[in-house]
């Protein structure tokens, strides 16, 4: 990890990131089925506060107690029975030590949640 990522105070999950615990992960489910797991493993950390639904758009944001930051999971059916998610974790606190290492953590965690869930099927694929 570059200095200059250290001190970023957004992480993000896509297809492509350079890291690979970072990359999109895609479950054998309905995105019915995806949205009500994220939901349920949001709801089970202490502190989180859901702020919106929108299953019109395959999102949900929440608030994250440790660290202090906001969370936007984006949930995306790409074919029948497979849905992918990501997640873009921010933060308006700074640290001396960087907060990107608390953002990913926390993302790697979230991820962790939700393979428990749900049926992995991979990470990262470019379609």
């Amino acid at each position: 990890m570059g200095l200059l990522t250290r001190y970023s105070r957004v992480c993000e999950t896509s297809d492509k990131n350079r890291l690979p615990e970072l990359r999109t992960h895609y479950y054998k489910a309905s995105s019915a089925k995806a949205f009500a797991a994220v939901e349920e493993v949001l709801r089970s950390i202490d502190n989180c506060r859901i702020v919106n639904i929108s299953k019109d758009h395959g999102e949900i944001s929440a608030e994250l107690p440790s660290p202090h930051s906001f969370l936007v999971v984006t949930i995306v059916a790409v074919q029948p029975n497979e849905t992918a998610v990501d997640f873009i974790i921010s933060s308006d606190k700074t640290s001396l030590t960087g907060m990107f290492p608390s953002l990913k953590k926390q993302a790697v965690l979230l991820y962790h949640n939700l393979d428990k869930k749900l049926p992995y099927l991979s990470a990262g694929k470019a379609y």
